[in-house]
């Protein structure tokens, strides 16, 4: 067995796998919905946005507010710490609220989230083992060694072809 770096068992996500895949989970949380319908989704910044707006729109929900979240730099994850809330008088404690982010990894993000939002019905696109409890609903699970490649964390670049040296 080998130990690989986070990049060599990566999992690119393009941006039109994203849009199915948020598409996808739209689908299961229309189901999911509270008898009167989801009042507000809340992306968590900066991986949720994406998702959270195909989401809102897939839903026809109009009020999407944010919760900003540091647990990264670049690739190393430390203690998770909120630096922007959500409109209080819009989430309360969450009920009927819809929070959505792209991933969950080991759950520390989502228990600070979940903590300021109890009662909210949580979603994310991609689940690793370790954070997948805190989810209500996600599409696709990863294993937990997996690093997913983002398009927006990644450039188009021209590659010289491997006969072309």
């Amino acid at each position: 067995m080998t130990n690989r770096l986070p990049h060599e068992k990566g999992f690119h996500v393009s941006w039109d796998q994203l849009h199915r895949d948020a598409r996808a989970l739209a689908w299961r949380l229309q189901d999911e919905a509270p008898e009167d319908g989801w009042k507000a989704v809340v992306a968590i910044t900066r991986g949720g946005m994406a998702p959270a707006m195909i989401v809102a729109r897939e839903l026809d929900i109009r009020a999407v507010d944010t919760i900003s979240v540091k647990s990264y730099d670049h690739q190393t994850q430390g203690a998770p710490k909120v630096i922007k809330r959500p409109d209080p008088a819009l989430v309360g404690d969450g009920d009927g609220v819809l929070i959505v982010d792209d991933l969950v990894d080991t759950g520390k993000t989502l228990e600070v989230v979940r903590a300021a939002l109890p009662r909210a019905h949580v979603a994310t696109v991609y689940a690793k083992p370790m954070g997948r409890d805190l989810v209500h609903t996600f599409v696709t699970e990863v294993s937990q060694d997996t690093w997913i490649f983002f398009p927006w964390d990644m450039a188009l670049q021209y590659v010289e072809p491997y006969r072309g040296r």
